[in-house]
């Protein structure tokens, strides 16, 4: 009986190098006998090359309109001033350190920094609103920027006078209109999704008001034995942790009320000065975390220009946060750095 039929495995080589199979050609309508260890080589050639170039099925067509885009990812250098910097291109020839700013609209350069770049050109001038006033500034249009993978055509930049230290200006999450935003601070990286993500893991959904291009969160402060409500924006351009505005500060006696431990000068992007009061508070909270001892700000002084609590880089960088494309929600989870030293800047 033929060894196949028995289930046998075959052992002698010349006897499987010499079995052959028929096979039908469509083109010629004839039959071929093909020996099987030229079959055998033909199919195995066939499984590498689907292997490797991905053409099997089940395998992600990139040309498929329904394909989920990748998400864009984008490392970040978190400094000492609690800043996160990206490197950027401009115009596909200049080199710039970038601030990523959560408060932030346009594009900005510092002086410093336009001064040796040889692809910008501005063409315009206008008065800007700071945190000191208003001032007069520089702007270029038509500009050509990219971070990573990502472009974008017909930018204007405005020129400043500061910037994060380290950094040769700021962007804001302007850029990402329409896309949800992961900063997360355990792999130093921005994560731009096309659409909101799968959350997963330990995350807490709060609510987040978007104002005027700005993003706010709720968080609630303990002076004494009372826990006051305050909306905070949330200003990863601040190094410090919390800086409250000045009815807050004066409604509820923060200079009484809190121990004091320094003043401190601030700089606007245009150079202006604020002097401000340090402070320690017991206890701050946003959502279901609390923060102890927390270093504090506000203004001090008759002129007080402050409208806004801000949410500085101090907190920030404790958690890893994704923002939602329609800018309504905001999702924490904290990170490896919640338990590390308060900054002393």
């Amino acid at each position: 009986m033929d060894p196949m039929l028995q289930g046998r495995v075959f052992l002698n080589e010349n006897k499987v190098n010499n079995f052959k199979f028929p096979f039908f050609t469509e083109t010629s309508g004839t039959i071929h006998m093909v020996p099987l260890n030229k079959i055998c080589g033909t199919l195995f050639l066939v499984a590498v090359s689907l292997c490797v170039f991905g053409q099997a099925t089940g395998q992600t067509d990139s040309t498929n309109p329904q394909t989920p885009a990748l998400p864009d990812t984008i490392p970040f250098v978190l400094t000492p001033h609690n800043n996160l910097i990206v490197k950027a291109v401009l115009n596909g020839q200049d080199t710039v350190d970038l601030m990523f700013h959560t408060a932030a609209g346009d594009l900005t350069l510092i002086k410093s920094a336009t001064a040796r770049l040889t692809t910008l050109n501005f063409n315009g001038q206008d008065t800007v609103n700071s945190w000191g006033g208003d001032n007069a500034s520089r702007y270029s249009t038509g500009n050509a920027l990219q971070i990573r993978d990502l472009k974008w055509a017909g930018v204007s930049i405005w020129e400043n006078e500061n910037s994060g230290p380290l950094s040769d200006g700021k962007f804001g999450p302007d850029l990402f209109t329409g896309k949800a935003i992961e900063i997360d601070f355990d792999h130093n990286r921005l994560v731009i999704h096309s659409d909101m993500p799968d959350i997963k893991g330990d995350y807490e959904k709060l609510d987040l008001v978007f104002q005027n291009g700005m993003m706010f969160v709720e968080g609630l402060s303990t002076i004494g034995d009372t826990r006051y409500p305050n909306r905070f924006l949330i200003h990863s351009g601040y190094a410090g942790a919390v800086l409250f505005d000045d009815a807050f500060a004066d409604r509820n006696k923060l200079n009484d009320n809190l121990k004091i431990t320094d003043q401190k000068e601030l700089k606007d992007s245009y150079g202006n000065v604020l002097k401000t009061q340090k402070a320690i508070m017991p206890a701050f909270s946003i959502g279901a975390t609390t923060l102890t001892d927390i270093p504090v700000g506000f203004f001090a002084g008759s002129i007080k220009r402050q409208k806004i609590s801000v949410l500085g880089g101090e907190v920030i960088k404790r958690f890893n946060i994704v923002i939602d494309p329609r800018r309504e929600n905001i999702y924490l989870k904290v990170n490896h750095l919640m338990s590390t030293p308060y900054s002393e800047g």
